[in-house]
């Protein structure tokens, strides 16, 4: 009489194989969500970042503010930070040609609980 089935030695090193290959395939499925994540914030972030800075020089006067960019955008939070510009003083007699104060308006974009972070440094005159 003739067996024709599978031992279970051969049932064991068969289930072996298919562990290593599924953890294989689901580290490397999670990675690259990871990246994907990671890639749409790093597109994202800097247009973002350009329209609400737009946005925040086109007003007569530019305060300190922060918000979120709403249904389009789920997860992404903006502040902005509006200081005098600093210089150092190799920098100041060239720059005391444009006879106006300046600001240094900071902007920062976040995403996921500021996992994620995005900071664009802008200057201009300060409005009077």
């Amino acid at each position: 009489m003739k067996n024709t089935g599978f031992t279970l030695l051969e049932v064991m090193i068969a289930m072996a194989i298919l562990a290593i290959a599924l953890t294989s395939l689901f580290g490397s499925q999670s990675a690259s969500v990871s990246l994907a994540a990671e890639t749409r914030f790093n597109i994202q972030a800097p247009l973002l970042a350009r329209m609400q800075l737009s946005k925040a020089q086109s007003e007569e006067e530019i305060f300190a503010d922060s918000g979120d960019f709403g249904d389009e955008f789920p997860g992404f939070q903006w502040e902005l930070q509006v200081e005098d510009a600093v210089f150092h003083e190799s920098e100041v007699a060239s720059l005391q040609q444009l006879g106006d104060k300046l600001q240094h308006l900071i902007l920062v974009v976040s995403w996921g609980e500021e996992l994620y972070s995005y900071q664009l440094d802008s200057y201009q005159r300060e409005s009077k």
